[in-house]
């Protein structure tokens, strides 16, 4: 069964039954990556090494698509 399958039953039951529907596959993904980097970091603090992967401070450089034509 896909992760997807496993919602639409999930969501379904959830109907069935009055309660609220469970939230939509992927729709925390960021926010566990977050926690995990900052876990990581957090760990590799405690344990004596210098910890890697903050935040960015200067947005990154976009590449340029060529000249713009006026029009």
């Amino acid at each position: 069964m896909s992760i997807t399958q496993q919602y639409l039953l999930d969501a379904h039951r959830a109907r069935q039954l009055g309660e609220p529907a469970p939230p939509a596959p992927g729709t925390h993904e960021l926010r566990v990556l977050r926690e995990w980097r900052e876990r990581r970091r957090f760990r590799a603090v405690l344990a004596g090494r210098p910890a890697r992967g903050g935040l960015r401070l200067l947005p990154r450089r976009r590449r340029s698509r060529g000249p713009r034509l006026p029009g």
